[in-house]
């Protein structure tokens, strides 16, 4: 799930009533700032404005435009994809719509615990736990060819509050990602993957350095200053044996 739905249930009564002011009135100082702070953010009025669903879409575009991870005829896979953000960059990017004919058309799959609006050139699992079997046996019978040529993810747990535990739990969900990828990873593909940085960072990206053969950390621009979110890119990834 992306951090985008994090305090969704305030946006959803600014937009009942259309105007910001009036639903900041009756909000404790800690929603009032969250508030204040999202509808001022550039990126949250650069998404309204190109009509993607988040700001965390600036994210992907950023990785792209400087490290090339997409193109047209890719089958990718999005885990964590609600709202859809990433999708619809992705969608674009790998030409999933065919908008483009005279460039390879793309699959675009995208994985959520929460439902998902419908997207034209992406195919979505809803109310799917990415560290189930069954979820897993089902990615594999969805993927046109079987396997992706990339893996994102912007997951996200549920936050407790308690950063540590937070972070080990976002951890284990990109080492279920890890688990997942000698089954749907094409030899020499792409997995780019959030992480909350903490004491296990270093766990998961000795993990990364076994399975490809380059790693690299980045942290977008669109990323607020204040959030720990850094990404993995992981390129190359290097041939597994499955039974």
């Amino acid at each position: 799930m992306s951090r985008c739905w994090t305090s969704a249930s305030l946006l959803l009564q600014c937009r009942r009533i259309h105007t910001v002011a009036p639903c900041l009135k009756n909000k404790t100082g800690a929603e009032h700032r969250w508030l204040e702070r999202h509808f001022n953010d550039p990126y949250v009025k650069k998404s309204k404005k190109q009509n993607y669903r988040c700001r965390s879409a600036f994210k992907l575009l950023e990785i792209d435009e400087k490290h090339s991870i997409l193109h047209p005829g890719l089958h990718a896979i999005d885990c964590g994809t609600a709202p859809g953000a990433w999708a619809q960059v992705v969608v674009e990017k790998v030409n999933a719509t065919g908008a483009d004919p005279a460039a390879p058309v793309g699959f675009v799959l995208g994985v959520d615990l929460l439902q998902i609006s419908p997207l034209e050139g992406a195919v979505f699992l809803p109310h799917a736990n990415i560290a189930d079997p069954d979820t897993q046996k089902r990615i594999q019978e969805l993927l046109p060819k079987g396997k992706v040529d990339i893996i994102l993810s912007d997951m996200a747990p549920n936050a407790t509050g308690i950063r540590e535990l937070d972070h080990q739990k976002l951890i284990s969900l990109c080492f279920a990602l890890l688990d997942l990828a000698p089954h749907i990873l094409h030899p020499g593909g792409t997995m780019l993957c959030k992480f909350w940085d903490g004491k296990d960072s270093h766990l998961l990206q000795k993990k990364l350095k076994q399975d490809f053969r380059e790693v690299r950390t980045i942290k977008p621009q669109a990323c607020r200053k204040e959030s720990a979110e850094v990404y993995y890119l992981a390129r190359s990834y290097k041939t597994k044996h499955t039974t």
